[in-house]
């Protein structure tokens, strides 16, 4: 992933990787929160069968994406990943959906000059994205690949977005970067393929089971993942939705999670680990979250035994040079939650083992 995403971990992979172990048998890495899929990927290259979620479409499609081996994303059909990458690139410009409204051409669409892109490179967004739908249609690639490009592209049109950080909105002023014109690009794929299970939707109906390990990373703070990301979402969706006010924003809030609202995040927190069924759980923690540790520790207590781990200082979210130089520091803790051991009967253990998870994707 090429670009900042709001809570992302790959600054403190190295020291959450030390909680997360060795897989047991049979069971599942479960990243309920996926984001953009680097815990996930740390927990897969420890050997981890994994499990991601998220509740955005982009999201788990960035996550799924660092996990697929070049066995699983050949381009036969294309001549090759290499090959697939240049076709989208020289694909001819088409005056889309992007172009309509997230390019100056909005100004004679919603009298708004929306400049996310320029009129070029949404142009150019466009076509790349029609003709991997064309080629699904066509049978040229799978689900896998599909996902892929779909990837690739989020990191093409993030190089040359005119955004501060996120797509939240866009910048008054055109940047430099903005200037260039997109390029997809290949990436490294795994050199062996992992097993993967994706999921997009709530967290409550992430399939879990008491031998798997869970980890969760909420928001905890009020920025809404489904309004910041908004035309990530649309690219992966490959719809043409109604969009409204000077953002241009997708219709989000039915999206809208508990955990960013400071009157509900610490019972939806409690609710959700109280109804999992994995004995281990992950849970992160920065000190910028409107949570407060000590009500986390005493609601983990009603669990099981639970012991925070910190994990160092890093840099507050910083969508500008300014805020750069003046934003603190935040403090990053793991807390892992262990509940006692108990021994269920065999009927019941049974019906864990069989649960079948509602399935975007399956990959191995």
């Amino acid at each position: 992933m090429t670009f900042r995403y709001i809570g992302s971990k790959s600054r403190l992979i190295d020291q959450i990787t030390t909680y997360i172990g060795h897989p047991k048998q049979g069971a599942f890495f479960v990243d309920a929160f996926c984001g953009t899929g680097v815990v996930a990927e740390a927990a897969a290259d420890l050997g981890w069968d994994v499990r991601i979620n998220d509740s955005l479409h982009s999201a788990v499609i960035s996550a799924g994406a660092r996990l697929i081996s070049a066995d699983q994303a050949a381009f036969k059909k294309l001549g090759g990943y290499t090959k697939a990458i240049a076709k989208l690139n020289a694909a001819k410009p088409k005056h889309g959906f992007m172009w309509r409204e997230y390019s100056p051409a909005s100004v004679d669409t919603c009298g708004l000059e929306r400049r996310y892109f320029t009129q070029e490179n949404a142009a150019r967004i466009d076509a790349m994205r029609a003709l991997i739908a064309d080629w699904v249609g066509a049978g040229a690639i799978d689900e896998v690949e599909e996902r892929l490009l779909i990837a690739d592209l989020f990191g093409a049109l993030n190089r040359v977005a005119n955004i501060a950080g996120t797509f939240g909105c866009f910048l008054s002023k055109w940047t430099s970067q903005s200037q260039d014109i997109i390029a997809m690009r290949c990436r490294n794929l795994k050199k062996r393929g992992v097993h993967v299970e994706a999921t997009v939707g709530d967290v409550f109906d992430v399939p879990n089971a008491a031998h798997d390990l869970v980890y969760l990373d909420p928001p905890y703070t009020k920025r809404q993942y489904a309004s910041y990301y908004h035309i990530l979402e649309t690219v992966a969706l490959g719809d043409e939705p109604e969009v409204e006010g000077v953002a241009g924003l997708r219709p989000w809030k039915n999206l809208a999670s508990d955990f960013c609202y400071k009157t509900r995040a610490l019972q939806t927190l409690s609710r959700l680990v109280h109804g999992l069924k994995a004995q281990k759980v992950l849970l992160s923690y920065s000190s910028e979250g409107h949570i407060c540790m000590q009500d986390i520790r005493s609601e983990l207590s009603k669990i099981g035994t639970s012991t925070m781990h910190p994990l160092g200082a890093i840099g507050r979210y910083r969508p500008n040079k300014v805020a750069s130089s003046t934003a603190s520091d935040v403090s990053e803790f793991l807390v892992v939650v262990e509940r006692p051991t108990v021994q269920l009967p065999k009927a019941q253990s049974k019906a864990v083992k069989t649960i079948k998870p509602i399935l975007v994707e399956s990959y191995a």
